[in-house]
C-alpha cells in the first residue's frame, strides 16, 4: 500500500515515515518545502497527481496561542487546505485520513467527550481545527477524522522534552493541575492512522470521527511527576490552578476522550502512554 502523507517534520509525521515499513506501507512525505497548506490548492494537485492508495494529513497549524491573533492564517491551514485535501480524495476516491484535536470541546467538566458530543471550542485554534473537520466531512468522500491530544515523543517540541528541558536546571516547577487528558505517543497515532488507512482502502473500515488518546487519563502536574520518576530526575512539583497560568488561548478543563468506537470499531486500543515514556526516556538516555 502507498500513502501520501502531509508532513514531514512534526511529531505524527516523523513516526508515520518510522512506522510504515513495520506496516508493509510506503510512505510518500510531503514536507511544507513541496507542499504549503497556507497553498490549499497545490495542495489538493499533489493528491491528483499521486497514485497513493490513501492520504493521511498529519500537518496542520499547531501554535495554539499565536492562533487567537492569526486565526485567519491558521484558518487555512487547519481548515481551508484540509477541505480541499478530503474533495481531492474523493474525486479520485481514495480514503483521507485526518487529525483533529480535542480542542474542538469546551472542557466543561464531565464523562470523557463521545466523538458525536456537541462542539463548542474555547479558543481561535479550537474553532479552525472544527472548521476543518466540517470541510472534510462534508467533501463527500470516504474520510477517517481522528481527534488526538497531548501527543508527545522523545524530539519535538512537546510537553515531555519541555519538561526535561527545565528539569536540567531547575529542581521545582510549578505545573497546571486543574486540566485532565490522555497523553498519547505519536508513535502509537501513526499506527493508528495507517491501521485505519489500510481497512479503508480494503472497504472494511468505517468512516466517520473517532477518538484516540493513551491512557490513563491524567493531569498535566500528574503527567510531569511520571516523567520526571521516568527520567530519574528530582524535580518537585507544585500544582497550579489554570488562572495562576494564564495563556492568549483557553484550554479545556476536560480533554478527557472516549476512544470506545475505535476500539470496537477497528480494534485499536488505548495506548499505554507510561510504558511509551519509559521506552522514550531509555532511548534518549542510549542515543
Amino acid at each position: 500500500m502507498k500513502v501520501l502523507v502531509f508532513g514531514k517534520i512534526g511529531q505524527v509525521a516523523r513516526a508515520l515515515i518510522a512506522s510504515g515499513p513495520d506496516h508493509d506501507v510506503e510512505i510518500i512525505p510531503l514536507g511544507r518545502e513541496v507542499a504549503d497548506l497556507n497553498d490549499p490548492q497545490a495542495c489538493a494537485d499533489h493528491i491528483a497527481r499521486s497514485d497513493a492508495d490513501a492520504v493521511i494529513n498529519a500537518a496542520a497549524w499547531t501554535a495554539v496561542d499565536a492562533a487567537e491573533t492569526e486565526e485567519d492564517a491558521a484558518l487555512i491551514v487547519n481548515a481551508t487546505a484540509p477541505g480541499a485535501m478530503a474533495r481531492a480524495c474523493a474525486a479520485k476516491k481514495i480514503p483521507f485520513v485526518h487529525i483533529s484535536t480535542d480542542y474542538v470541546f469546551d472542557g466543561s467538566d464531565g464523562p470523557a467527550w463521545l466523538p458525536d458530543d456537541p462542539t463548542q471550542p474555547l479558543s481561535a485554534y479550537g474553532r479552525t481545527k472544527l472548521e476543518g473537520e466540517q470541510q472534510v466531512m462534508a467533501a463527500g468522500g470516504v474520510a477517517v477524522i481522528l481527534r488526538t491530544a497531548w501527543v508527545f515523543d522523545g524530539e519535538g517540541k512537546n510537553f515531555v522534552t519541555t519538561m526535561l528541558r527545565l528539569a536540567e536546571t531547575r529542581d521545582t516547577l510549578s505545573v497546571v493541575a486543574d486540566q485532565t487528558g490522555g497523553p498519547t505517543p505519536a508513535a502509537a497515532i501513526a499506527d493508528a492512522c495507517l491501521t485505519v488507512a489500510r481497512r479503508l482502502v480494503a472497504g472494511t473500515g468505517k468512516a466517520g470521527i473517532y477518538h484516540f488518546t493513551g491512557a490513563p487519563d491524567v493531569t498535566w502536574a500528574g503527567f510531569a511527576r511520571a516523567i520526571f520518576a521516568s527520567a530519574g530526575q528530582d524535580v518537585t512539583v507544585q500544582d497550579i490552578t489554570t488562572a495562576e497560568y494564564p495563556t492568549p488561548a483557553k484550554r479545556p478543563a476536560n480533554s478527557r476522550l472516549n476512544c470506545a468506537s475505535l476500539e470496537a470499531d477497528y480494534s485499536i486500543a488505548r495506548p499505554d502512554w507510561q510504558a511509551a515514556l519509559d521506552r522514550m526516556i531509555t532511548e534518549r538516555a542510549t542515543s
